[in-house]
């Protein structure tokens, strides 16, 4: 199993640069606006998938946390809510007109913060959506949780819904970075809320942490991430604060000087990764951990682990639509997009119904490429045959151009080449997305990279 990284801190400093996460090919900074209504029912005609994954943005949080750069809207108004699920519903009404030959076999709440939502809220929310969709009878059921947040009851009325899993947002355990972000929350609650879910019956329960917040250190880090492990999620997302406080307003509060350097940054990554791997965990990919009986790195064993806006996934030959304020479809060809501000979200809702704004159809060569790099970038290897087969292309000849330039990582013992595969090594999987950003024709396009976040 492809679970060790090799570290090489000359090819860090080499390659350590900022780099699309490739949740799509091609990525939501192409979407260009006039898709529309038609648009989307041409996609859906074109698609012969009748499998659906449902996720579901709920933007409201009740507390900023200072480096979040998501999509959210801070109120302790719990009203507002009401006034979002009626939108919703109206939404959810007019896409199931469109999806009637659909069945839902996966659906996951985002944010935000999904547990913002009152039990009442909640209740209504999955009373909507099983109202005008078809569910499967085994549908996968995921929701992203505020361990801050939860009302004592919330874990056990989540599970008498149907949902049957859940992923609690951390970050840290350390009081002083918490308080330093404004997420300020008790170890032992968080403990006690993995263990409830647990004996709820949640079939997975998943962690996310963050590196690179003010105040860490690689010891305090290594310490909260000792303390995760002994929880014994299932599933562990570990990212890269991108510190980008002239996107997000909220990061211009956190101090320049109480961040951690490049180098102790560096440190954490190399410490975590130790740890998990130590602990018996996968590594998926980029930072993404699971235990070794996990569908996730069953899938990706099997060479069927798929790539989407909801990350790494078993589901990823689904069509995906997604519902609310900014949530991101891809349908057959085509990917949209539903308008990010709350009260165009409304408007575009109130006289169109499907809320579509932006969004592309692919290309033949938006597929091809991204085909090649959801292969890297879910399994650490391109058969060139596979490539030809899918697309009837020739391989060599029509990606010339990225051969020559992938002889560099060659050259770095990154990636194995030859006349039939690409191989991702050891000393390469810490830089799968710049491998990936070989075959990107996009890029050339977007000299602003200071938009991603770096690749470690």
């Amino acid at each position: 199993m492809q679970n060790f990284v090799e570290w090489d801190n000359s090819l860090i400093k080499k390659y350590n640069v900022s780099g699309p996460r490739y949740t799509s090919y091609p990525t939501a900074l192409s979407f260009e606006s006039g898709f529309s209504v038609e648009s989307v029912t041409q996609a859906i005609a074109k698609s012969d998938n009748t499998r659906l994954s449902l996720y579901i943005h709920v933007p409201f949080c009740h507390q900023l946390c200072y480096y979040c750069g998501c999509n959210k809207i801070i109120t302790r108004h719990q009203h507002k809510a009401d006034v979002y699920l009626d939108f919703l519903e109206q939404e959810a009404k007019a896409q199931a007109n469109l999806y009637k030959d659909y069945k839902i076999e996966q659906l996951h709440l985002g944010g935000g913060t999904p547990t913002f939502l009152t039990k009442e809220q909640m209740s209504r929310l999955m009373a909507i959506v099983k109202t005008y969709f078809n569910f499967s009878d085994q549908v996968q059921a995921g929701i992203e949780i505020d361990p801050r947040s939860l009302p004592e009851d919330m874990l056990s009325h989540l599970r008498s819904l149907g949902f049957n899993r859940v992923s609690f947002g951390i970050q840290d355990f350390n009081d002083d970075v918490q308080k330093a972000v404004n997420r300020e929350q008790c170890a032992d609650n968080v403990a006690n809320l993995v263990t409830e879910a647990r004996a709820l019956g949640f079939s997975s329960v998943n962690a996310d942490m963050i590196y690179g917040l003010p105040l860490q250190t690689p010891e305090s880090f290594q310490e909260s991430m000792a303390r995760l492990i002994a929880l014994s999620p299932d599933r562990v997302s570990v990212f890269n604060y991108a510190h980008l406080p002239d996107r997000f307003a909220a990061q211009r509060k956190i101090k320049d000087e109480q961040l951690p350097s490049p180098e102790h940054k560096l440190t954490m990554f190399k410490n975590t990764l130790a740890q998990m791997v130590e602990a018996g965990y996968v590594n998926i990919g980029m930072d993404h951990f699971a235990k070794s009986t996990d569908s996730l790195a069953i899938a990706q064993q099997q060479g069927k682990l798929h790539r989407n806006f909801q990350g790494y996934t078993t589901h990823g030959e689904c069509d995906l639509l997604g519902l609310g304020a900014s949530s991101i479809s891809q349908v057959g060809d085509s990917i949209f997009q539903n308008p990010k501000d709350l009260k165009d979200y409304y408007q575009t809702v109130e006289t169109a119904g499907v809320p579509v704004v932006k969004g592309l159809t692919l290309t033949t060569d938006d597929k091809i490429r991204a085909f090649v790099i959801k292969e890297i970038i879910c399994h650490f290897k391109l058969n060139f045959a596979d490539v030809e087969r899918k697309f009837s292309v020739n391989f060599a000849d029509y990606f010339a151009e990225e051969l020559s330039g992938l002889s560099c990582f060659a050259e770095d013992g990154m990636i194995s080449l030859n006349d039939e595969q690409l191989v991702v090594e050891n000393k390469g999987r810490l830089f799968i997305r710049n491998i990936c950003m070989t075959f990107d024709a996009y890029l050339k396009q977007q000299a602003k990279l200071t938009r991603f976040s770096r690749v470690i």
